[in-house]
């Protein structure tokens, strides 16, 4: 790594810690820059249809800017894939409700009493 700027792709960014520790880990290493790109849109609530994802108070995208969220995991740049980019790669209708909160078939009461919560 040393002397190499780096471009990293990963899944999703979920909390940030683990992008944080990656990109530390890069940088300790001598990168001279690490780009991060994301293949999914910012997570920013959870997932009521199967996923296990954390409470909307764990999210970072929930809270955070891409560029906060670039400034906390230590990236040089970051980039997310756009829904319009999901909707384009998959071809068909697909559920995006944690990146923009329109659950299709709505919120499980669960779901509902912990938005309360938060």
């Amino acid at each position: 790594m040393k002397g190499r700027r780096v471009v990293l792709v990963d899944d999703s960014i979920v909390r940030g810690t683990t992008s944080r520790r990656i990109v530390q880990m890069l940088k300790e290493a001598g990168a001279l820059e690490v780009h991060f790109r994301v293949s999914s849109p910012p997570i920013r609530f959870p997932c009521y249809y199967g996923i296990d994802t954390a409470a909307r108070k764990e999210l970072i995208a929930a809270e955070k800017s891409v560029e906060e969220i670039r400034a906390y995991i230590g990236a040089d740049s970051l980039a997310f894939l756009s829904e319009e980019g999901v909707r384009r790669a998959i071809g068909r209708p697909v559920c995006l409700a944690c990146f923009n909160g329109r659950y299709p078939a709505g919120v499980p009461e669960e779901g509902e009493k912990l938005a309360l919560e938060l």
